[in-house]
């Protein structure tokens, strides 16, 4: 039934104002509109609208995240503007907060403004059976 449709992903904000610029400026994510009733981005293609509340209840796990083809590359990038990678006990994150999740894939978390749980993933590598 929704296999065909497009996705939109949605994030609360209490401040549209540093949401703005928290997504635009340091996530360099383009700004398509912005209203009272939210913000919506561009996200790679997906629509991302970031919707004012009054309060928030911040999730303890991932409500948001990117694929990306080199997370080393990325964490340094986004550490440079200032965002700071999260860090979980019983994970063995290296110096930059990446972790090699047994898979293959590589992850590293950060916070939002508003506190919620965003990913960046870099995904493992396909495996040699997997390849003509």
């Amino acid at each position: 039934m929704l296999s065909h449709g497009d996705l939109v992903a949605f994030l609360p904000t209490t401040d549209p104002g540093r949401a703005e610029t928290f997504f635009g400026g340091v996530l360099g994510l383009t700004l398509l509109e912005a209203s009272p009733f939210a913000l919506l981005f561009d996200a790679g293609g997906t629509p991302l609208r970031v919707t004012p509340v009054e309060e928030i209840r911040p999730a303890d796990y991932t409500v948001l995240g990117w694929q990306v083809a080199d997370v080393t590359a990325t964490v340094e990038s986004l550490a440079a503007r200032g965002v700071a990678f999260a860090r979980f006990d019983g994970l063995a994150q290296d110096a930059l907060g990446i972790w090699d999740a047994p898979g293959g894939a590589r992850v590293a978390w950060f916070r939002d403004p508003d506190h919620n749980l965003l990913s960046v993933t870099q995904p493992a590598p396909p495996s040699p059976a997997s390849q003509p």
